[in-house]
């Protein structure tokens, strides 16, 4: 395959950053090859000849580039400063990234800036106690910070797990030591509350809030390089801590989650400028956490059996789409044709571990596990540090003894892909989406090998597991320790998307057998009979492929059956797990090809996907690769033989990382993982990363879970400002616009019931959750259509997609049309403004004595409105309609934030104002030719004239008054001290 640029030198030019390969030492470098990316984010090959340009002062050098990140008008180049090995496939060595750069693209001063500034932190991280090489390997993977914990981290400080002075190695912390002595990491609201100080002026202005002395001077940045890493020494040592903005009075009200998601759209506007810091900070925290990893060689996104070495293809066409996180932003190189700085880049766990098994006596056949070749923190040798002193060993000239090895060495390698589908952080991404992909999905490949990889004279031997979410719809609220679980669509709704996951499952793996490790009983229970109930109508419709293929289902009680710590009855799973487990195989490599092949997958899941689940993946890991020594006539205890604990402690490195992914700690039960023993001490560590998690779901995982959908291309740049509004980003798990419309058509069958009455025309809009009312504590959306004969306005429950009351209101008892600015808050800047917050108000007359609002209960029955009063009221009612009613509409997005919903926007409105003008004209237009067909069919002349002691006539033509529903002073006026308090202090927090 054409090679990658392995290590570049990137320097500031008028016209662009120049990307010099690095040439070998002591040779001149190459310009042929170098390309620039100028200042407007356009790639291309360098076509002049920059070899006499003095950029040693100024060059920064990478080890490849990670992409190119668009925000607003504003781009930047990401590239990998540094990176750690931690394997070695094949020859092919495997790296983690550690360290990246953000340099901006918008003036040579300003990349120059960036450049040096990244340079100076490098040397101080050098400098650092405890610091060594970065190939060294002198981190473990256990203690990568998660990205939650990362984003609130300052960039040049290392908060997190702290390192001893001494030893150099990290320590642990407790929770309430992290949260009392190292409160920085836990943001600004435990600044305040363990401060003595509290919020004077110069926190306020560390923290890169305004403080007193400028809050009446604070703007936007004009040079981006300021901001790249916040709190980081300027390069002529000047500080800027006032070079993040925040905006106190962008705030929003916070939404329902039972509401369906709301898409937020729009122009590039101050919001997403004003978070430009916070994005750069937290995608540079993200793909520096210890979670990513690469190869300039070897395809990591395929397992072993899946290799193609001779191909000719460069690497990114051989990467599986599924796991090339890096895709979206990494497209301008791939378009301009730049594919030697194509770099795909996965995100997961890579390990590997050696170890040796020898004969234990010469009376026995029974093979052990070498303590002495695998302690338990025993780290991957440099293969060419092995290579050299074998070397040294051969050229000696005194003569030895001849040896020979009673033992055989081994080499395991665990590689876990995590797949861009679906892809966040534990709250934010549950269940399935509507194309069948679920949360947390992740293959694990299991490669036992010798060190040499010599498949000619010994057997490669590859397994591979899965996990994912449960693949219905549903979420749980992040603002409980036990949250409940609240399902979302039909039954029908919900088949769709589990026969498509299982389909496109099948498609890649063969036989599927799941292994559903929730409570029978709780929070649980509920979630795990839709589960079974699904799986099992499944099959009886035809099974995976609608020819007979049957999906094995197994739902284990982990709790219940390992009650009091008991861990060790996982082996009850295990028995009904082994005849799938032999049915399928594995893949088995000879000379270098694939002799067997796996033709099933184990998939498991729990709740979370995470700490049961990695208890269950490790036990069948062992079984197989116990299996597989046994095959080439080797035995092996990894259950009970205390010199395989290396096996277990590399399990357990590989569910911490999946959990800092998704749920921003270390796994729980991660002691029994490593020890195969449940012990008190590991529940109350349980216990304080149950604590941590919390903390982050409710505050951390939002934005972060914005930018990640952001970096994959998920979401426009819109996203930002939805974040800034209510400090939440939405969970698209399905095509919006595509379940407004059905809800258009499901409501038209239901209420619709004359046959000569047709729907012309249907809106899904949003309301306030009474009638007669413009403001409400919350809103819901809502359909409204029309028919030339009547306008029906729907509530719907969008969690069973169910009408859930109706109201039909006659043409001709409409007596206004009412449109302008619909200011509901004036707390977040996307709020007020009047291009985004418009509506529109329909005064319309009751019918005396006709029923109102039909409900849906058990059955359509006739009732009151919400707002309807009691018997004793009803006198008061009567007038009331007769004085007339009205509802109140606000205006949608045309499109969502999310790319794939506003793709066909052509015939859709251009934006709010768009929206709510052909809603009122389309229904004025209805109305007046209603008006005018039953006049000419009663000979009664149209004409303007009004009746006498009415402002208004059924047969006057309806015109739309032009007249603000709540603008922004009337909003302000209603908004409540409390109320601006109580987002003041989450904005706090969360921002």
């Amino acid at each position: 395959m054409p090679g990658i640029a392995r290590k570049l030198l990137i320097f500031a030019a008028v016209d662009g950053l120049v990307l010099q390969p690095s040439p070998p030492r002591n040779h001149p470098p190459a310009t042929q090859q170098a390309i620039k990316v100028d200042y407007k984010g356009k790639v291309g090959p360098l076509l002049k000849d920059r070899r006499d340009e003095d950029t040693a002062p100024s060059s920064l050098e990478a080890h490849g580039v990670v992409g190119l990140l668009k925000v607003a008008t504003s781009y930047f180049l990401i590239s990998i400063c540094g990176r750690e090995q931690v394997a070695q496939i094949r020859g092919k060595p495997i790296y983690k990234i550690t360290d990246v750069a953000l340099i901006p693209l918008s003036s040579q001063s300003d990349a120059d800036k960036a450049i040096v500034t990244t340079r100076e932190r490098q040397k101080r991280q050098n400098r650092a106690p405890g610091a060594e090489d970065e190939d060294s390997g002198s981190e473990s993977d256990d203690d990568t910070p998660s990205v939650t914990e990362s984003l609130v981290e300052e960039a040049t400080t290392g908060q997190g797990d702290t390192k001893d002075s001494a030893t150099g190695q990290r320590r642990k912390t407790s929770v309430a030591e992290d949260v009392i002595q190292r409160k920085g990491v836990y943001g600004r609201f435990a600044e305040q509350w363990f401060s003595r100080k509290g919020w004077s002026a110069e926190s306020r202005r560390l923290q890169g809030l305004s403080s007193e002395e400028n809050l009446a001077t604070k703007n936007i940045p004009e040079n981006v390089d300021s901001i790249i890493s916040k709190g980081e020494e300027h390069p002529t040592g000047e500080s800027k801590p006032d070079a993040i903005p925040n905006d106190d009075k962008n705030v929003q009200e916070p939404v329902s989650p039972g509401e369906i998601p709301k898409a937020l759209s729009g122009e590039k506007d101050a919001t997403t400028v004003a978070l430009l810091p916070k994005i750069l900070q937290t995608t540079r925290m993200y793909f520096s956490s210890g979670n990513f990893f690469f190869s300039y060689e070897y395809d990591i996104s395929h397992g072993a059996g899946e290799q193609n070495p001779t191909s000719s293809l460069p690497l990114f066409k051989q990467f599986d789409p599924l796991f090339f996180w890096n895709h979206h932003i990494v497209s301008p190189f791939i378009d301009a044709g730049q594919h030697s700085f194509v770099l795909p880049i996965m995100q997961g766990f890579v390990g590997q571990r050696p170890f040796t098994i020898k004969v234990a006596d010469s009376q026995s056949n029974s093979l052990v596990v070498d303590p002495s070749a695998t302690p338990d923190d025993i780290q991957l040798q440099s293969w060419q540090e092995k290579q050299k002193q074998e070397a040294e060993a051969s050229t000696e000239t005194v003569p030895t003894e001849p040896t020979t090895s009673n033992g055989k060495d081994f080499l395991l390698t665990l590689i876990s892909r995590r797949s861009t589908k679906r892809a966040g952080l534990r709250y934010l991404r549950r269940g399935t989406d509507d194309e069948g992909s679920t949360a947390n999905s992740v293959e694990t490949e299991q490669i036992l090998s010798s060190p040499a990889w010599n498949a000619s004279q010994d057997k490669i031997f590859s397994f591979t597991q899965c996990r994912g979410s449960i693949p219905l719809f549903f979420s749980q609220s992040p603002y409980s320790l036990k949250p409940q679980v609240s399902t979302w669509g039909s039954f029908e709704t919900n088949a769709t998307a589990f026969k498509r996951h299982f389909a496109d499952l099948s498609s890649r793996y063969g036989e599927i057998y799941c292994a559903s490790l929730i409570d029978k009983h709780g929070t649980e229970a509920k979630i795990g009979e839709l589960y079974e109930s699904h799986a099992k109508a499944l099959n009886e419709k035809g099974g995976i492929d609608g020819k007979g293929k049957q999906l094995g289902f197994e739902w284990f009680d982990f709790h219940n059956v390992c009650r009091g710590m008991r861990f060790e009855n996982v082996s009850k799973l295990m028995d009904s797990l082994e005849p799938f487990m032999k049915s399928t195989s594995w893949v088995e490599i000879t000379n270098d090809e694939v002799k067997q092949k796996q033709t099933g997958v184990l998939r498991t899941n729990c709740m979370d996907c995470l700490d049961r689940t990695n208890v269950v993946q490790s036990a069948c890991a062992r079984t197989a690769l116990e299996a597989q020594l046994c095959a080439g006539s080797f035995t092996i205890d990894l259950q009970h033989d205390p010199s395989t604990s290396w096996f277990n402690t590399l399990w357990a490195d590989n569910g911490d990382a999946i959990s800092r992914q998704y749920a921003g700690t270390a796994a729980l039960k991660g002691d029994f993982t490593r020890t195969r023993k449940r012990q008190l001490t590991g529940a109350l560590t349980d216990f304080g990363l149950t604590l941590t998690r919390y903390y982050n779901n409710i505050v951390n995982d939002y934005f972060a879970q914005a930018v990640i959908d952001y970096l994959l291309g998920r979401a426009t740049d819109t996203i930002f400002a939805e974040f800034e509004a209510d400090m939440k980003s939405s969970d698209y798990f399905i095509d919006v616009r595509k379940v407004r419309q059905q809800a258009i058509e499901r409501s038209a069958g239901i209420v619709i019931e004359d046959d000569d009455e047709d729907l012309i025309h249907g809106w899904t809009l949003s309301v306030p959750t009474a009638v007669n009312q413009v403001k409400t504590t919350t809103f819901e959306e809502a359909v409204l259509l029309l028919t030339e004969k009547a306008l029906y306005f729907c509530r719907l429950d969008w969690g069973t997609e169910k009408v859930r009351e109706f109201e039909r209101i006659q043409l001709e008892n409409v007596r206004g049309i009412m449109r302008g600015v619909y200011i509901t808050s004036t707390l977040a800047q996307r709020h007020v403004d009047t291009e985004k917050n418009v509506g529109f108000i329909i005064r319309y007359r009751a019918e005396s004595g006709g029923e109102l609002i039909r409900r849906n209960t058990r059955a359509l029955d006739s009732g009151a409105p919400n707002d309807a009063p009691g018997k004793k009221d009803a006198k008061k009612q009567q007038k009331h309609d007769e004085a007339g009613r009205f509802l109140a509409f606000k205006a949608l997005p045309p499109w969502s934030s999310n790319p794939s919903s506003s793709k066909d926007t052509q015939n859709s409105p251009e934006n709010e104002v768009e929206v709510v003008r052909s809603v009122c004209d389309e229904i004025v237009r209805v109305i007046n030719e209603t008006k005018k067909e039953n006049a000419e069919k009663q000979n009664i002349p149209n004409t303007n004239q009004e009746e006498k002691g009415s402002g208004e006539n059924r047969d006057t033509e309806l015109k739309v008054e032009e007249k603000d529903i709540i603008s922004i002073a009337d909003a302000k006026r209603s908004t409540g001290y409390l109320e601006q308090f109580e987002y003041s202090l989450k904005k706090l927090v969360w921002g």
